[in-house]
């Protein structure tokens, strides 16, 4: 049977994807052409951006390397639901350093997985991992999925919302970041019926749809999308605390361990780093968040915050069969 070149392109890519070096000879056989055609395709991999180096010899082996850009990946049935399960588990709980950017490719993959394949991610992820927002909000990546498409595609965005007062609103808005605290994710948008910005809970979002009517971007409040809502939770009295924190690591090590939401931290030295931000999240949360920051830290402000860290402290070190000091 005669495989056209497209499709035999794609079986190609598929074996060169496997981390090992292919002989030219093998790949023949595994296609059913020639070695002159499998040379043939490998140019054209090449042409299309894909980094196939080869090895000299007498069989002539090839395998796939690391490029400068990233070329399209062609993934088996258990590779997409895998890669899937994995950014649907990250999105549900507002991991750090799961961001927009995963949300995104989240969206991409689920808009081409076979329905066959959806099912099995849907009903996998149902029995292995609960999506919450880490207080019992729940938060589906569907509607995560349908934001960030809006936001990708300049596209404006209808859903129901329920504020922390308990109205019911009908919302229409031009989305622009979606922002993860650490704990939940929070959408930038500009809201049309209010002409205004606004930042919403995605949590507190219900049937979210986008309008298929594009917009075009307007200019992000001072600062950007972060900033803005830090502004926006400290005006609301959120659980906001101001806290002033010396980390013993390098401003370098730190800027990767702590929400880049918060802002990057000043050094002090080579050898430490301080950081002064606001956040809305609770005493407890914060404590723990700086706990898990991988690195001895000293708290100098606010009182409520030093004195959790010591109550903590002293709770770890009995858990630990210690005595507290």
């Amino acid at each position: 049977m005669t495989i056209d070149t497209p499709a035999r392109l794609l079986q190609l890519l598929s074996l060169l994807q496997t981390p090992r070096e292919w002989p030219g000879g093998e790949l023949a056989d595994r296609l059913r052409v020639s070695r002159r055609t499998v040379r043939r395709d490998i140019d054209r991999l090449r042409e299309l951006g894909y980094p196939v180096q080869a090895t000299k010899g007498a069989d002539g082996g090839y395998r796939l390397v690391a490029g400068k850009a990233m070329p399209p990946l062609v993934l088996d049935d258990e590779e997409a639901v895998a890669i899937a399960v994995g950014l649907r588990a990250g999105a549900g709980h507002a991991i750090e350093g799961v961001d927009e950017a995963s949300v995104r490719a989240l969206a991409k993959l689920e808009q081409v997985l076979p329905s066959r394949l959806r099912h099995r991610v849907t009903t996998l992820q149902a029995a292995t991992t609960p999506l919450t927002s880490g207080d019992g909000a729940t938060v589906t990546p569907e509607t995560l999925t349908v934001m960030a498409s809006a936001v990708a595609g300049h596209e404006r965005l209808r859903f129901d919302y329920r504020s922390g007062d308990g109205a019911d609103t009908r919302r229409h808005c031009e989305p622009y970041r979606l922002v993860s605290t650490g704990r939940r994710w929070y959408l930038v948008a500009y809201d049309l019926d209010r002409a205004d910005w606004r930042t919403f809970r995605v949590d507190r979002v219900a049937a979210p749809s986008a309008t298929g009517a594009r917009f075009a971007p307007r200019e992000l409040p001072k600062g950007g999308a972060e900033e803005y809502l830090k502004q926006s939770m400290y005006r609301r009295g959120q659980d906001t605390y101001t806290f002033d924190v010396t980390f013993a690591a390098s401003a370098a090590f730190m800027a990767t361990r702590i929400p880049a939401w918060l802002g990057p931290p000043a050094p002090v030295d080579e050898h430490s780093c301080r950081l002064r931000a606001t956040a809305s999240e609770s005493v407890e949360w914060l404590a723990v968040r700086l706990a898990m920051a991988g690195c001895e830290f000293t708290v100098h402000e606010p009182p409520e915050l030093i004195e959790y860290v010591r109550e903590l402290g002293a709770k770890l070190t009995r858990a630990a069969g210690g005595a507290a000091e």
